[in-house]
């Protein structure tokens, strides 16, 4: 009996000894599985900052959307498109602070005719971007040479041929299948190698340095598409008008549609002029307009007078939602990027997004920062979570452009179902590095009148609030920072020497247009007193 017993309790423990290593098993292969995507997580760079966080888990937990009508998922044709309106969103109107703001009476909508509830419909990018050699290779234009060589890589000698770059591109799709035999081959026959210019990159030399020099895990992956991506880029303007210009003109010839919102209310519920519609009907630009889609914001959210982020988030929920209701024929592989207004990518970046397959998402973008003007440079880059697919945008983060600013992906409950949908883990990167920008951040740049009044449209939220101060808003004290790249505080950095010969000093047009911009590109104040 004890023997029996004795036997029983050996196999038992046996089974209990297997499940236990069958469960380790199991943990340890999930592990390897996420391990990537898990090692990209920044975390780290989230622990320093929980307020933030807090704030923003406030915000969402407390603003709860009721909306009108549901955005159908993109890339449905003859999908009927609603307008996205929020339901119970109260406006909130505020009738003091008159010595800080100019009162403006609303402007009635019927002045605007239709112009913000216009739809827009997605065209597919017909232009000839690589060009086929006489070799065979398939060169992207503006990153391979020009001059003849034993390719046969000149203007004079490139023979375009959409229909041949698809045949290519469907033969090396067909090779890829084979895995490990066609990866050996890339750099024989099989593929012939262009002739890059310098800053340009890869056998197709469509790689651009702020790429090949990022933490894209994936360069080994990458390979030119047949059809090009569309490029949604949404901004929310107040006052910067310059700032625009030089957007529009780094990225119109890259960027397919532009969301542009505009409130007559400022983030902190002072009514507003609506300063870019006006420019917008009086011609200012008309370069681009055929780009730009208008969204009015008529409205104040409840709440955001006394609590700021609800207003910063709501306003970045709108034009989101508002805008991508009116965009027909979107698909999900179709771009989607979000910025403030003083943020300008830089056009190469935005551009290799649109002709390549094989980077991950989300992506972020490193760009230099400078402060009250270019002259001013900050140390390190403005590292912003930024874009992702129109598929990502919709299935992870439900259309919502706030959610994608927030390095927060993988709390959200979608988004292991749209790794499983897609095949793809989801593993954020930035273009751009810490020495080769991906565009510009340019804080607090403008004329002093101009940071006079972003002072006092700020956000009640982002303390301390400077524009509360009468001290800080006198036009002789904002010079005085200017001059000395001071901040609010009386603190002034030790800013790193900063070239105008320098590469990626500001955007191309501020450059072209010196005289025009001379506040931006050169310290005005240098050397006066008030």
């Amino acid at each position: 009996m004890m023997v029996r017993l004795h036997i029983c309790g050996r196999m038992k423990l046996r089974r209990v000894r297997a499940v236990l290593v069958l469960s380790v098993g199991l943990c340890v292969v999930s592990f390897m599985h996420y391990y990537k995507a898990l090692h990209h997580i920044p975390l780290l760079k989230d622990l320093p900052g929980p307020s933030g966080s807090l704030k923003h888990l406030a915000v969402i937990s407390s603003f709860l959307w009721e909306e009108k009508a549901k955005m159908a998922a993109p890339g449905v044709k003859g999908q009927a498109f609603l307008l996205w309106r929020p339901d119970g969103v109260k406006s909130e109107r505020n009738g003091k602070d008159s010595e800080m703001f100019p009162q403006f009476l609303p402007i009635p909508l019927g002045s605007m005719g239709d112009l913000h509830l216009r739809t827009f419909e997605l065209q597919d990018d017909t232009t000839s971007y690589f060009v086929r050699t006489k070799s065979g290779g398939m060169c992207f234009r503006k990153g391979t040479r020009t001059l003849a060589n034993k390719d046969g890589v000149g203007e004079s000698q490139l023979k375009e041929s959409h229909a041949s770059h698809r045949a290519l591109l469907s033969v090396q799709s067909a090779n890829r299948s084979l895995g490990s035999a066609w990866n050996a081959s890339v750099p024989s026959k099989r593929l012939v190698k262009c002739r890059c210019l310098q800053g340009w990159h890869g056998y197709h030399c469509g790689i651009p340095t702020v790429v090949q020099h990022s933490n894209l895990a994936t360069k080994s992956r990458l390979a030119p598409r047949a059809v090009p991506r569309r490029v949604i880029n949404a901004i929310n303007v107040n006052h910067e008008v310059d700032l625009l210009h030089a957007r529009f003109h780094e990225l119109v010839d890259v960027v397919d549609l532009f969301l542009i919102c505009e409130s007559n209310f400022t983030a902190y519920g002072a009514p507003r002029r609506l300063l870019f519609f006006e420019q917008l009907l009086n011609g200012t630009f008309d370069y681009v307009r055929h780009k730009i889609l208008y969204i009015f914001l008529d409205h104040f959210p409840s709440g955001g007078r006394q609590n700021g982020w609800i207003a910063d988030d709501y306003l970045r929920t709108y034009l989101s939602k508002n805008g991508l209701s009116r965009v027909h024929g979107m698909r999900p592989d179709d771009v989607f990027i979000i910025n403030d207004a003083d943020e300008i990518p830089v056009g190469e970046g935005i551009l290799f997004l649109k002709l390549f397959d094989g980077w991950t998402e989300p992506l972020g973008l490193h760009l230099r920062k400078s402060i009250y003007g270019f002259f001013w440079r900050q140390l390190g880059t403005l590292d912003v979570l930024s874009g992702c697919t129109i598929g990502m945008l919709f299935a992870v983060y439900k259309g919502n452009g706030i959610l994608l600013r927030r390095r927060e992906y993988y709390s959200m409950p979608d988004f292991r179902q749209y790794e499983s949908d897609t095949g793809h883990i989801l593993v954020p990167w930035s273009i751009g590095s810490a020495v080769h920008y991906a565009g510009w951040h340019c804080s607090w740049c403008f004329k002093p009148e101009g940071i006079y009044y972003k002072l006092v449209s700020a956000q009640n939220g982002d303390f301390p609030r400077w524009g509360d101060f009468q001290e800080k808003r006198k036009l002789s004290y904002i010079r005085e920072l200017i001059r000395t790249g001071g901040w609010f505080d009386g603190s002034v950095a030790d800013y790193p020497p900063s070239d105008p010969k320098e590469h990626m000093f500001a955007p191309k047009y501020f450059l072209d247009n010196y005289d025009k911009y001379e506040y931006l590109l050169r310290n005005l104040y240098t050397g006066k007193q008030d």
